[in-house]
């Protein structure tokens, strides 16, 4: 084990939660792999290294539980029994059963298929601003960055749009059910809440099994790769699960973070308002400066040689890719915004290799929707200075709970 810093790698705590990015360039520069005993994690910060990490697949394996707390007590776990086991899926998991499953589920986010939601996307888009639009004030989270991407996943599973609130209670539950420092208590919550989730998941496939419709759902039950069985039922769920999660919590914040990034810049905001072909170049530099899945777990397979360091086999990994799009190596004057940024497109929110992000083209096509509109509808748009944003203790993801603007 390394020797410990003589400074604490913490950005859950202030003031890294609001602005984890000195802390990242810190770690660069003094201790580029660490480690952290608050959270029994090996950190890489620098993107040579985190790329090396995404592409060595078979010393840093992507098996580790998203859901499951280590530390849960027996009375969370005697819930959790209920449910059906966190499988491997996508993002965590190896090949060959990650092939299997992401042949299963490309077909969904081909390119002409995220075209053809354009118009569903800017039909939702509108019916909310219009809510809104009249009022001179509004959480643009609450009213727009989430609904707009749950929707939109709703409307590709074949899921009931009316269940939206629901699906964010229970995916906000399984990220407090994960994350450090949740209490006994809380966890018991967030462990009931899972199988709630699971239930209605499940009782959503056995339905479609009934009456199969012309929905994502009914495709993936369906659906299987030559030789291979289709997925059963708990795989089905873990996979929905993945999906809903992954189809609105990242774009929700996606869409935060570069609304907080062009509140502080309006004359950009002012500048793709009128001319929006640069949106396009807004949102890469935006996803460069403040990723929102900050990073991503590996577990080694072997003692591995990285950064100047020696990680044991079997050691947990984070690799940062908000620290490594600032990386000042590869960007040239990392904290500056800038749109026209020659290799703005060399980030990694969204991954790299064979766990890059399936969903990316729907995301970015959600977020150039909505910040068209937000620059059009929303004139003199200005952060509310009596309620800043705040952000969700999470590792993995990051973007404001809450942004209050006004207008005039």
């Amino acid at each position: 084990m390394e020797s410990a810093l003589p400074w604490v790698f913490n950005r859950l705590e202030p003031p890294y939660l609001e602005d984890p990015y000195p802390l990242y360039a810190r770690a660069r520069r003094e201790a580029p792999v660490l480690y952290s005993p608050e959270f029994g994690l090996w950190f890489v910060t620098r993107y040579d290294d985190v790329w090396a990490v995404l592409k060595d697949t078979a010393r840093f394996s992507s098996r580790f539980l998203m859901r499951t707390p280590a530390d849960a007590p027996p009375a969370v776990r005697e819930v959790l029994q209920e449910a059906y086991p966190e499988l491997p899926m996508l993002v965590n998991d190896d090949p060959p059963s990650h092939t299997r499953t992401r042949s299963l589920v490309s077909r969904a986010f081909a390119p002409r298929l995220v075209a053809a939601l354009e118009p569903s996307v800017r039909a939702i888009v509108t019916r909310l601003m219009d809510g809104f639009a009249p009022d001179g004030g509004v959480d643009l989270i609450a009213e727009l960055a989430y609904p707009v991407p749950i929707e939109i996943i709703c409307t590709l599973i074949g899921l009931p749009v009316e269940a939206r609130d629901k699906l964010k209670i229970w995916t906000d539950d399984l990220v407090t059910l994960g994350a450090p420092g949740t209490d006994g208590d809380r966890q018991l919550a967030c462990a009931r809440s899972s199988v709630a989730f699971q239930r209605y998941l499940e009782a959503q496939i056995e339905a479609r099994r009934s009456a199969p419709r012309d929905d994502l759902l009914s495709a993936l039950i369906k659906a299987h790769a030559d030789g291979e069985q289709p997925l059963d039922v708990a795989e089905l769920v873990n996979l929905l699960i993945v999906l809903i999660f992954a189809g609105h919590e990242t774009t929700t914040n996606l869409i935060g973070n570069l609304l907080v990034l062009l509140l502080a810049r309006p004359e950009i905001l002012r500048a793709f308002r009128d001319d929006p072909t640069l949106t396009d170049d807004v949102i890469t530099e935006g996803l460069r400066m403040d990723a929102p899945v900050q990073g991503m777990f590996r577990t080694t397979t072997e003692e591995v040689a990285l950064g100047g360091a020696r990680i044991p086999a079997g050691a947990q990994v984070m690799v940062l890719f908000g620290s490594a799009n600032r990386d000042e190596a590869v960007f040239s004057d990392p904290d500056q915004f800038d749109p026209a940024r020659s290799n703005n497109h060399r980030h990694l929110s969204f991954g790299r290799g064979i766990h890059a992000c399936l969903g990316a083209s729907l995301a970015r096509l959600e977020a150039r929707i909505v910040l068209d509109t937000v620059a059009e509808r929303l004139p003199n748009l200005k952060l509310d200075a009596s309620r800043p944003p705040t952000y969700v203790p999470s590792l993995m993801h990051r973007g404001p709970q809450a942004l209050h603007v006004v207008w005039s």
